[in-house]
């Protein structure tokens, strides 16, 4: 490539930058804020959610498992009968088929991993849950023994009685 076309690609690539690609956002002299706390909404997800995503995160290993790893047998095979007859894309071949195997069980232990991790994820959320519901439940109990409202003034609080 010439010297002179060089530039001639440059200075066009240039031009073509002012009418490229722009982002969607406010307008910088518009004076645009962050937006306030509770603007943003929450983040929800059920357990449902934690379980669906699991499962396909576990389909894709089964399939993998069925499907992907049955090429790595053939193609060491095919290499060794190469190399054997003294092809040099048996070498070849052997490299691809090491780098798919890694490839593939890089693949399959993330998706065991958030398999594992949504497991956990719902496990650890749901103790969360039953802790919360426990500790408010005591606070209500604690709030009766000191609400005027639950007795009479200058007698004894029914919160404390003794259970029948």
């Amino acid at each position: 490539m010439a010297w002179d076309e060089w530039e001639q690609l440059k200075a066009d690539a240039v031009q073509r930058q002012s009418t490229g690609m722009q982002l969607n956002q406010l307008d910088p002299g518009g004076g645009g804020s962050a937006p306030l706390p509770g603007q943003t909404g929450d983040l929800k997800v059920s357990n449902g959610d934690l379980v669906k995503i699991g499962s396909q995160a576990h389909e894709l290993y089964d399939q993998l498992w069925r499907k992907a790893r049955v090429a790595v047998p053939s193609s060491d095979k095919a290499a060794g009968d190469l190399s054997g007859q003294g092809f040099a894309l048996g070498g070849g071949l052997k490299h691809v088929s090491n780098r798919w195997d890694e490839q593939l069980k890089s693949l399959m232990d993330a998706c065991a991993h958030i398999a594992n991790h949504m497991q956990v994820t719902k496990k650890v959320h749901a103790g969360d849950d039953h802790y919360i519901q426990r500790q408010m439940s005591s606070i209500d109990t604690l709030d009766a023994g000191f609400d005027e409202r639950v007795g009479e003034p200058g007698g004894k609080n029914p919160a404390y009685e003794q259970k029948k």
